[in-house]
């Protein structure tokens, strides 16, 4: 695994010397319109648009957890039923999300993005007995300015400040064996949406050469205070680097290595109890992540079509340490449509 990881970081770190040689001698722009100039289609925030340009997108995304983990050792669920009445046996996530961004100027892009979440989770009692619990919404909304800072000899960088919205619901519930026929309130996972105002900050390098591009983004999302019910989310710290290589004038391919830090929930819901599921407990929540991904993005730079962009993106995890008890993340599917215009 780890040479994996090793693997990954030096086939980035070289892409990345390859596009910056490819520069030397070319006194041009960084251009989103080629098919590697957007990065691959789960990264947020990652280009600016010229001054009256509009972009609208909708993206799909799947993710899978599965198997659960004690750190990053892997136990079985007689082992948490040894200290919880209820164990999580696998838990699937789906978003859908609308995006607008426009440019009042050719510095200045601004930013939204809006979502409906839906979460099932499959779990198990001590007694055997397994049952499903399910939860669905508009997820929280994000706006953000992206600023550019530079775009100069093929390459760009840009600033990105912005704001969650508390949107989404943090109140949802299901019937569970030990509440029937009643509900009760959900775990912390299952929640659609923060319950906070949260405030997220980035920074992304792009690098253009003849047929290669690169990246690199730094994002923070900062919880400001907790939410009506006693608790607010970890705070998450991310980094993501990419290589994109154009195979023809429409169609290129990319590969992400993404680190990220999600830490604690801080609080407790009142209505939770820590001692029936781990995913009740605050102790076992947040990690350490070393994700990668391989991607594909088609664009159509003229005809009745131009400047439509399709692209989809297969993640995966290399490296997990979970704090406490958790379902390991599985793999990640991304989908995505843009469109952009003057």
């Amino acid at each position: 695994m780890k040479n994996n990881i090793l693997a990954l970081a030096l086939l980035l770190m070289s892409a990345g010397l390859v596009a910056q040689k490819s520069n030397e001698n070319n006194n041009s722009t960084w251009t989103a319109a080629r098919p590697d100039g957007h990065a691959p289609i789960s990264v947020m925030g990652d280009h600016v648009h010229h001054k009256g340009e509009w972009m609208f997108s909708y993206k799909f995304m799947k993710m899978n957890m599965q198997d659960l983990k004690y750190g990053n050792n892997e136990i079985s669920t007689s082992d948490v039923l040894e200290d919880y009445m209820v164990s999580p046996e696998e838990m699937s996530m789906k978003m859908h999300m609308l995006g607008a961004m426009y440019a009042p100027s050719d510095n200045l892009t601004l930013m939204a993005m809006a979502s409906v979440i839906s979460n099932d989770m499959d779990l198990v009692t001590r007694m055997g007995e397994g049952f499903s619990t399910a939860s669905s919404g508009f997820g929280d909304l994000k706006i953000s300015g992206l600023y550019r800072l530079f775009n100069l000899n093929r390459q760009s960088m840009h600033a990105q400040l912005g704001i969650s919205l508390p949107t989404g619901s943090i109140d949802e519930k299901d019937v569970t064996p030990a509440s029937a026929p009643n509900e009760m309130i959900l775990p912390y996972p299952m929640q659609i949406g923060s319950g906070t105002f949260d405030g997220e900050g980035g920074l992304t390098y792009l690098i253009q050469g003849n047929f290669i591009s690169f990246g690199s983004q730094f994002k923070a999302l900062i919880r400001f205070d907790e939410n009506d019910n006693g608790y607010r989310f970890g705070n998450r710290y991310q980094l993501e680097n990419w290589i994109s290589g154009k195979l023809i004038s429409s169609l290129s391919i990319s590969a992400r290595l993404q680190g990220l830090i999600v830490e604690e929930i801080e609080g407790t819901h009142p209505d939770l109890n820590a001692m029936m599921v781990p995913a009740a407990n605050i102790a076992n929540s947040g990690g350490k992540y070393i994700n990668t991904g391989l991607g594909v993005n088609l664009y159509v730079p003229s005809g009745a079509l131009q400047n439509v962009r399709l692209a989809m993106e297969y993640a995966f995890p290399l490296y997990q340490d979970l704090n406490g008890v958790q379902l390991e993340n599985g793999n990640t599917l991304t989908l995505g449509a843009q469109y952009s215009f003057h």
